[in-house]
Formats: structure tokens, sequence, C-alpha cells
């Protein structure tokens, strides 16, 4: 913070601060508002700034919850949360946490999806850097004319261009790093003066936006190619000159930039894909909270992916890897499970039908996810034969169905039906977000199945009922994931963050659901518990940073490091330096 220094340890109880009068009130880590005591107003310059009566902070948090729900719809309750992150950070965090479950949807998904499409036209003021092209060449000079005396220990990162379900929304992306980075400090207590939002506003595609004389952002198409990785290697140069201790987390990147990225910079900085790496280990540990209910093993399943971006790729990837380790286990025990058997588990989907490496596809990265053509010939999809998602639904039977398409209601109920009559407990995930790309409503997946499916959706969704039982629906949402990652990452100053760590984030998280929840329906822990579930992954994925050799500190001090990062919304006193 420029304007003051700590003169205490844990807790931080006292601060000393250089800025007086309206100059502090506008410092959002040190404002308090009306909880200055009168002590404070008189030493700190701010005595008439402030109306005479001198609150705490619960007391203006139940002002705000109050103004909160006076407010006529969501879009209208995020612009108000989000003035009064820019306005009182520590009181922003007090009452997001106090209210988590219920603040979430409005911080994040889906609300959020509607911010990053209004972007420009309710902008208020600037929360982050945004990294433009004529910033070339100087991006290390504006970063540190930005930071000053800040520690940044932690950026979420967004090119913009593949924002939730909504596809390119330009500069608008911005609205996902602020929220990705308010549900670090929420769930896991990552110091929010340490943690910085950045949109990589290279232009857009967005005709619409272009059009748009409101629109905030760089007013032209998008770099591509050469030019493109030219600036992120110039802005990852300057993230390791000036944040050497930072752990990047990579987010909305379209399919092919999110693949080049993450391999281009995983070994030269701290950094993962949540897209890819955050969205597979949350749906694996939804699929094992489903298969402990079912008595099952997942090398015994037929999965149907949905979506081959880069969700559809991170997904097929943490199934693959926990076949693969399944593999290894029952081959120990005389149980072989064969390459092709592991292969044919899992069938994946783009909008065009059923991928098979049969020397058609383009993609490079989709040959990753298709079926070699003997597989498919096996399976019954030899040349000629329909591949679209309802004859593959039909011929392959397949016992779980996940959906990472973006296309809405793509989960009809002629094929929900048609899967249902071959399974006994169909496992269901529509999980595109925001709500309104959802594959699905949960409730129509209880009616089309008799109630016997098991559901998690992206998005929230409200409880079922049917059939005399009432259903809540789990939400696989990253939240689960990537704070925990976080915290466990930065705890112990990992160098990289490895597959295997996270493999344990992913297994942490189904190890934490409770025999409570899953009867109730749901499949992922309740987000009312997620800060608990975010320590539990921090602990589980540091301790994998030290098994694979990539961690500052050893193992008997993870328990220490993690309590130490932790931060709290409490107000400091202020004192005049």
């Amino acid at each position: 913070m420029s304007s003051q220094r700590l003169t205490t340890a844990e807790p931080e109880d006292t601060v000393e601060v250089t800025g007086r009068g309206a100059d502090l009130l506008r410092d959002p880590m040190l404002n308090k508002g009306t909880a200055f005591s009168p002590e404070e107003r008189r030493l700190l310059g701010i005595e008439g700034l402030m109306p005479f009566k001198s609150t705490t902070q619960a007391h203006q948090a139940a002002r705000i919850y109050e103004q909160l729900h006076a407010q006529p719809d969501d879009l209208q309750r995020y612009l108000l949360l989000s003035a009064l992150q820019n306005r009182n950070t520590r009181l922003f965090y007090r009452l997001l946490r106090e209210h988590l479950e219920e603040l979430m949807p409005i911080v994040y998904t889906p609300t959020v999806g509607l911010a990053t499409q209004r972007f420009s036209r309710v902008f208020q003021s600037g929360s982050g850097v945004w990294i433009t092209p004529d910033m070339k060449g100087r991006m290390q000079d504006v970063l540190r004319g930005i930071l000053r005396s800040r520690t940044i220990r932690l950026l979420v990162v967004t090119d913009n261009e593949s924002i939730l379900g909504l596809g390119d929304q330009g500069a608008g992306g911005m609205a996902i790093s602020v929220g990705k980075l308010a549900l670090y400090t929420a769930a896991a207590g990552i110091d929010p003066d340490q943690a910085l939002p950045v949109s990589l506003d290279f232009g857009t595609d967005n005709e619409t936006l272009l059009a748009d004389d409101q629109y905030l952002g760089w007013p032209a198409k998008r770099l591509r190619g050469a030019e493109y990785l030219a600036l992120v290697d110039e802005f990852v140069a300057a993230v390791q000159a000036l944040m050497p201790e930072a752990l990047v987390q990579w987010e909305d990147f379209r399919k092919d930039n999110a693949l080049a990225i993450l391999d281009r910079y995983s070994n030269r900085l701290p950094s993962f894909n949540d897209d890819i790496q955050g969205t597979g280990a949350v749906v694996v540990a939804g699929l094992n909270s489903a298969l402990t209910i079912k008595r099952e093993r997942l090398v015994d399943q037929r999965i149907v992916i949905f979506g081959a971006g880069a969700a559809g790729l991170g997904v097929a990837r943490q199934i693959r890897a926990q076949l693969a380790e399944e593999g290894a286990d029952y081959e120990r025990r005389a149980t072989p499970v064969g390459d092709d058997q592991r292969a044919a588990v899992v069938a994946v989907l783009d909008r065009n039908g059923l991928l098979v490496d049969d020397g058609a596809i383009r993609d490079a990265y989709k040959r990753e996810l298709a079926w070699p053509a003997a597989v498919a010939l096996q399976q019954g999809f030899g040349p000629g034969k329909p591949r679209h998602l309802f004859d593959v639904v039909a011929q392959f039977k397949p016992t779980m169905l996940i959906g990472v398409s973006g296309v809405t209601g793509a989960f009809d109920e002629r094929l929900v039906r048609e899967m249902a009559k071959h399974v006994e407990r169909p496992v269901i995930f529509p999980s595109s977000n925001p709500s309104s790309q959802c594959e699905a409503n949960p409730a129509d997946l209880y009616k089309w199945t008799g109630g016997r499916c098991l559901v998690a959706a992206g998005s929230p969704f409200p409880d079922v009922d049917y059939g005399g039982k009432r259903y809540r629906v789990g939400q696989g949402n990253n939240v689960f994931v990537f704070p925990g990652l976080g915290l466990g990452a930065l705890a112990v100053r990992a160098q990289r963050v490895t597959n295997q760590m996270i493999q344990a984030a992913s297994k942490t998280l189904a190890a934490q659901i409770t025999k409570e929840e899953l009867a109730s329906g749901l499949l992922f822990p309740s987000v009312a518990r997620l800060r608990v579930v975010s320590v539990a992954v921090a602990l589980a994925v540091a301790r994998q940073a030290v098994r694979d050799g990539v961690a500052g500190v050893s193992e008997d001090a993870i328990d220490r490091a993690i309590a130490a990062t932790a931060w709290e919304p409490d107000y400091p006193s202020l004192e005049p330096v």
C-alpha cells in the first residue's frame, strides 16, 4: 500500500499511515467510512468529512446488506457491491464472507456474465490493469508506475475472448478477473492488496462492441499470431521482473490460445489455466462423488463429453489421468486395464459430432480428444455412421453425460429419456455457465429420468421437488478448486503448478463432501462450507508441491505457511506517521 506501512505483525492491529483527510478516504484498503473512531478522525484530518456517529464494521455490513435487498435486480446488486469494493475493501469482504452462498452468484456467475456484456454502459471506476497494444515496449514501465510499492503475489489474467459461454466480450472481461480474485479472498483469505486483475485488451472481434461509441476497450480487431504472442511474452517478462513470487491464473482464453499459453509459460512462471485444469479437477471430483453413490469405478463407465473447447479438453485430460492411475492399480492387482479400454471410456463431441481421428480433424488439440478410428469402429461408429449427440447417446449408451458446450438446452427431453433407458442412475452434468447457456435445467432432468439421475450444474439452481422428495442441486463451480490451489501454491512458494497438484486438488474436493450432502442430492460440498473446503484443498496442494520438489518450504512448515497467508477483513487502528 503506497500510503501506509505496517507496524505490527499478525494480527494486523495497527497501521501507520501517511495519508490525510480526503486522500485517506480515497484509499479503499484504508477507508473505514463511518467506522473511523473520533480519535482517528481528529488525528488523521477527517473530522467533518463523515457524519458524527462512529459505527462498527458489523453495523455497516448490516446497512449495506439492507441496501442490497432494496435493489430491483441482480445487476444493480452487482454494481452496488462493485462500488463498495472500490470504496471500502474490508467492508466488502466482511459482507461477502458473511453471506457467501447468497452473494457468490452476484459477484460471479451468473450475474458477472451480464456485467461483462454491459461493461462499458455500467462502468464506474477502474479496478485492475488493462494492457493494450500501444504499451508495446513499455509494459514493465507501465506496470511499475501502477504498482508503486505494492507486492503482487497473485494475478488473474484474461484476454476476454471466451468469457464464460458468452464469447468475446472485449475489455469487459475484466469483470471476470475481478470476480475470481474476490472469491480468492472470500474463500481462501488471499490479501486483496496482493492480488491484481488483468485484462489483455488486444482488441475484439465482437462487431456489436466495435460499433458501439460507448465501448471503452481497444477499438480494433483482435491481434493474432506472432504479434499477439509477442505482447503476451512482454507481459510475462514484466511479471517475472516486477512480481517474481507471483502466481498467474490464465482465464477465459480461446481454446487455441489457452493451450498455447499454458504450454508456453507453465515452466517459466507458476501458472495454471482455470478453464482447462480447474474445470477438469472440479468435474472429475463431482464424477467421483457420483461413483461413491453408485458404488462403481470410473473405468467401468461410458462417458460422453459434449463440448471440445478448453473445458472439454480439461475434463477429458483429468478423466484419463484418473483412468491411468486406476489402471496401474488394477494391473498391480492382476486386473489389467488396457489402453483401448481406457480410450473407449470417454467419447468427446464438438458441435459437429463425435471426434474420431480419421484424418479429417483440423484442430491439432482435438486429435488428443478423438477416438482412434479402430475404437470408433469397435463402438459402432464406422464410416458413414451418424455421429451427432443423440446418435452417440443411443449407440454408446453412456452412464455419464457432461455438458461444457455453451449450447443452451442441448440435453433435451428426447436425449435424456434415451440415456435413462440404458442406465439405472444416469449422471448428468449440464456444466456450461452462466445459467442462460446451460445444457439443461436440473428440474427437467429429474422429471425426465423419474428422479433417478445424479445431477450437478455449472451455475446455481434452486432445489428440485420431485416424487415427494427435495433434491439440492450441487454447483460444479471452479471456485471449489482455484482458491485452494492458489493458496497452497502461494503458501509454499511453488515454482510450478504440476499436474499432480491439480489431481491432489480434485481428489481432496471429492473427499470433502459429507454423507449428509450426498443424501440430499449434492455431488459437491455446499458453498456455505467453501472456506473449510478451500483450506483442505490448499493443504493437499501444498503437500503435493513438496513431494513434487517444486516447493520453497519443507513439509513440516506447510500448516504455518498456510495460516500465515490468511488475510482478515477486520479494520486495523490507523495512526498518523
